[in-house]
């Protein structure tokens, strides 16, 4: 079993930055993509941005150069580096994993860490 564990949310002005972390543990085979979402309230979980095992990263529009995602393969740890942040930013980030356990790829969650952009 693989799980998440998400840690750098909090409360931040407009304008400032955060770093998010993910540290994946258990009975790991291969780590392949990994990534972050974030729930708004009221509205439906969205991608913010993916990173693969060979480091090939997707990031949604409204992301694109104030985020960045990063990982260390090393460590099983995935980074979301935000800047410039605003309050449409405001939301529970999840940390999302596809894992290769046991011959069977299976897509595993955090547990949220919550994001508030606020003056």
């Amino acid at each position: 079993q693989v799980q998440l564990a998400e840690s750098g949310g909090g409360l931040v002005q407009p304008g400032g930055s955060l770093r998010l972390s993910c540290a994946a543990s258990g009975s790991i085979f291969k780590l392949l993509t990994m990534g972050w979402y974030r729930q708004a309230p009221g509205m439906q979980r969205e991608l913010v941005a993916t990173i693969t095992s060979g480091g090939i990263t997707n990031a949604a529009d409204s992301v694109k150069g104030r985020f960045t995602i990063s990982r260390d393969n090393a460590k099983n740890t995935v980074y979301l580096q935000m800047n410039s942040l605003e309050p449409e930013d405001t939301a529970v980030y999840y940390c999302n994993a596809i894992v290769l356990i046991n011959l069977q790829v299976r897509e595993v969650w955090g547990q949220g860490t919550l994001v508030t952009v606020s003056s």
